[in-house]
């Protein structure tokens, strides 16, 4: 028991007044953390924070056209990623059954053959909802995520096997997980249900293989130079997607590879998740 002077006990109510004042702030910065929209969209607080962006020339599967110079990037305002990436049953709630036709199977998945434009239709009604302000990520703010403080080639080092990411799950040179994938019950040439593999450090599932991300930013090479809050190209023809997917090598799903995809483009290995502004 807390004693007063060392001869007589604290009363009782100055007691609570302590254990009031500590408590308290712990149960508000705990709240803070998370967030959960009305269509059970889940969120987690992603700090401010510096990183280097891109890959080391000796990383393996690096793209060497300039497409992954390293850079420091300096991001100023922290902000609340998805947990997942958006789902059929999330999109639905939101944009109704009519907007791809009739989808069969587990509504869990990560939605795709979702362009860059609809993914813009999906966060205007998001926004419409007055539950905060919602938009894609930029690049740099996903890479950041992705490595969730790491700098080696995944989030959790340097090799990945077909236990820690959905990838290769396809016909050709990427198949090499199809017997891992069949005995998860799996479906083959197809994303997994989001949160089958573990999440990283941060919280976020499947930012290493699974779809395909639509990113905010027009899809560039990068310039090497150190940056506050980048935004990417003002203009270009191709849209940035991160993370590979299902259907990539393992070297597609490492934290620094880029691809570009037309904005209007649907592709069945491609979707998107988004983030929300902190309050």
């Amino acid at each position: 028991m807390l004693k007063r002077n060392n001869k007589h006990p604290v009363p009782l109510y100055l007691l609570m007044i302590v254990l009031t004042a500590i408590l308290i702030p712990w149960a508000g910065q705990s709240a803070e953390q998370t967030y959960q929209n009305s269509i059970g969209m889940e969120f987690v607080l992603i700090p401010a924070g510096s990183f280097v962006m891109g890959s080391p020339e000796s990383e393996k599967g690096r793209d060497g056209a300039g497409g992954e110079i390293q850079h420091t990037v300096t991001l100023t305002q922290p902000f609340l990623m998805q947990t997942t990436e958006v789902t059929v049953t999330q999109w639905q709630r939101l944009m109704g059954k009519k907007f791809f036709g009739r989808r069969k199977g587990d509504k869990n998945v990560p939605v795709v053959k979702v362009s860059w434009i609809d993914s813009q239709k999906f966060i205007k009604k998001l926004n419409a909802m007055g539950e905060g302000v919602y938009r894609l990520p930029t690049e740099a703010e996903w890479e950041y995520a992705c490595r969730a403080g790491s700098r080696s080639a995944y989030s959790w080092g340097d090799k990945i096997d077909c236990s820690m990411a959905m990838f290769a799950n396809k016909t050709g040179k990427a198949d090499t997980c199809k017997l891992y994938i069949e005995s998860l019950s799996l479906t083959y040439k197809q994303p997994a249900p989001v949160k089958t593999y573990a999440p990283n450090r941060w919280g976020l599932y499947d930012m290493h293989g699974n779809v395909w991300e639509w990113c905010q930013d027009w899809f560039d090479a990068y310039h090497g130079a150190d940056v506050n809050d980048p935004q990417g190209s003002g203009k270009g023809t191709h849209r940035v997607k991160r993370g590979g997917s299902w259907s990539s090598t393992a070297y597609g799903c490492r934290s620094a590879n880029r691809a570009g995809e037309h904005p209007y483009s649907r592709m069945t290995n491609t979707g998107f998740r988004v983030v929300r502004a902190v309050d």
